[in-house]
């Protein structure tokens, strides 16, 4: 991920080798990671079982959320393609009936964004 677009908060594929050390101790006895991105200090993972928000909150970056969301509970999703001038993709879910997304990420031109869509899809959509 370039410097331009991590400081304009766009997201990077990281590696799932990079994603089980760093985070493999977040996963059930089943559950295996099937995507991630990095958006400058938080990071998103895509499971089997479901999506975990890594949140490095203050400014030392001394603490962390992890929100796990069940696929079950994503009601809607949207996929918004770069286009020919933007810098980015963006991604949007709701969770239950939430009438405003309760996550929107942002991706560079790196990120195939078809492949974001098809991951949530399987389990989304059963």
């Amino acid at each position: 991920m370039g410097i331009f677009s991590a400081i304009l908060g766009n997201a990077g594929s990281v590696s799932q080798e990079d994603l089980i050390k760093k985070y493999g101790q977040l996963l059930t006895s089943n559950e295996e990671i099937e995507m991630g991105f990095k958006l400058i200090r938080d990071t998103f993972i895509f499971t089997n079982k479901r999506l975990i928000l890594v949140d490095v909150q203050g400014i030392t970056g001394s603490k962390t959320e992890y929100k796990s969301i069940a696929y079950k509970n994503i009601t809607r999703f949207s996929v918004e393609t770069a286009g020919t001038f933007d810098l980015d993709a963006e991604l949007k879910i709701w969770i239950s009936s939430e009438q405003q997304p309760s996550i929107v990420k942002q991706f560079n031109k790196s990120v195939n964004v078809y492949e974001v869509q098809k991951i949530l899809a399987f389990p989304v959509l059963g």
